[in-house]
């Protein structure tokens, strides 16, 4: 399937930074949420991060304070279209960092349009869902359809850890419970059932191999770890295993996560990803 033709009207609500003046500025980061969340979920890296890096925060569409494009929603699309607006603000290439559904739309960034992107950072990403998850996943879109938000909500209550913090939890809880159940169920598809959707295995096993950047993965499940080293194609590429978090492992560990990004833009200098095997 070819790649998604960029919209040029695309405009998101966004935080951006602006590039250091007080210090040798890094690479650009761009900084992109998950399902049912906005782009405050990285309020706490910003700190962290700015005196070192231009960094974007989008609000992907029908959240945060992006208004919805019901037809744009698919993690491809939204990869298109993110690189479009990447090469207008002449911000790139950058270090993608992705969430949840925001790591398979910067993992196609990386795929479809390798002259945004200097590399990639998944963190309990949505993309290599096992064959148990693409057999429930029939039943939890009609409980989504039924139930709406309140199902949702449910949803995000079983993915945190014993400690998650309880401003994460209300955080979350509160967010999922505003959403417009049409614009998590189009996501949904998007990422796993739709012509094209890359979330499930094997479909992410054929997609990935095409990424050739340096990608770091961080997961909480032994086992999706595991699957993902043996994605690695680029020398520089690595997994790591966080066990103790829940999903939302970003906003458990801010100031971990800071570290993280800042030594990985320091592994990647100068790297332009060309050099992967095919």
């Amino acid at each position: 399937m070819p790649p998604a033709e960029p919209d040029p009207t695309f405009r998101p609500h966004a935080v951006d930074t602006g590039t250091p003046t007080d210090a040798p500025a890094g690479p650009t980061l761009l900084l992109v949420h998950g399902w049912g969340s906005d782009g405050e979920d990285w309020a706490d890296h910003l700190p962290g991060l700015a005196p070192w890096h231009r960094v974007l925060v989008p609000d992907l569409p029908g959240h945060g304070r992006t208004p919805d494009r019901p037809e744009r929603c698919a993690p491809r699309v939204l990869a298109a279209d993110l690189a479009g607006w990447l090469r207008g603000l002449n911000a790139g290439p950058v270090v993608a960092v992705g969430h949840s559904l925001g790591g398979q739309v910067v993992a196609a960034l990386a795929v479809e349009h390798p002259d945004v992107v200097r590399s990639v950072v998944a963190l309990a990403t949505a993309y290599g869902g096992d064959a148990a998850e693409a057999e429930r996943l029939p039943a939890e879109q009609r409980a989504l359809r039924r139930e709406g938000a309140a199902w949702a909500v449910g949803f995000v209550r079983r993915a945190f850890a014993p400690g998650t913090p309880e401003r994460v939890r209300r955080r979350h809880e509160r967010l999922m419970a505003a959403m417009d159940p049409e614009v998590l169920i189009r996501y949904r598809d998007g990422m796993y059932l739709a012509p094209g959707a890359f979330g499930l295995r094997p479909a992410a096993d054929a997609y990935l191999r095409d990424r050739r950047c340096p990608a770091l993965g961080v997961h909480t499940s032994p086992a999706a770890a595991g699957w993902e080293r043996g994605l690695s194609r680029h020398p520089l590429s690595r997994v790591e295993l966080w066990p103790d978090c829940g999903h939302y492992l970003h906003e458990e560990r801010p100031a971990e996560v800071v570290t993280l990004l800042r030594a990985w833009c320091a592994e990647t200098a100068g790297d332009d990803g060309r050099d992967a095997p095919r």
